[in-house]
């Protein structure tokens, strides 16, 4: 498979879970949890394309920040919205779906969001110090 082309997949609640499906191909799954769900958008992927070496980095998803902030409990809405200067109650409105942000609000949160996890990604953590620099 010589795929290039990101493959964008819309994830959505249910009253049971989750639903995924793509927007330009025929595939669509379901799980109890995001952690299924994404377990099974691979699965369903890799079937699809009759592929066990389906390239996952061609995937894209598009959630709602409501489920987004619900699933990435980690991410604290107030902290972010200090990050990219947006006001905290403003942030909440999105995240609990009280108001819908416009495109540009939207970019923003986002463009917080993905900074935090370049941040992430290219950090290292000290978990055990040398004896000589404790010796300091």
């Amino acid at each position: 498979m010589v795929m290039k082309k990101k493959i964008l997949v819309i994830i959505e609640k249910t009253k049971d879970g989750f639903s995924a499906y793509a927007k330009e191909y025929p595939v669509f799954t379901t799980g109890s949890s995001m952690n299924k769900l994404f377990h099974n958008i691979r699965e369903a992927f890799i079937f699809y394309f009759d592929d066990e070496a389906f390239d996952e980095s061609l995937l894209s998803y598009e959630i709602d920040f409501n489920q987004f902030f619900k699933y990435y409990k980690v991410l604290n809405s107030k902290a972010l919205a200090g990050r990219i200067g947006m006001h905290p109650t403003l942030l909440s409105q999105y995240v609990s779906g009280h108001k819908k942000p416009s495109a540009s609000q939207s970019r923003k949160i986002l463009y917080g969001i993905n900074k935090i996890g370049q941040e992430l990604s290219e950090m290292s953590v000290i978990y055990e110090r040398k004896k000589s620099a404790m010796n300091k």
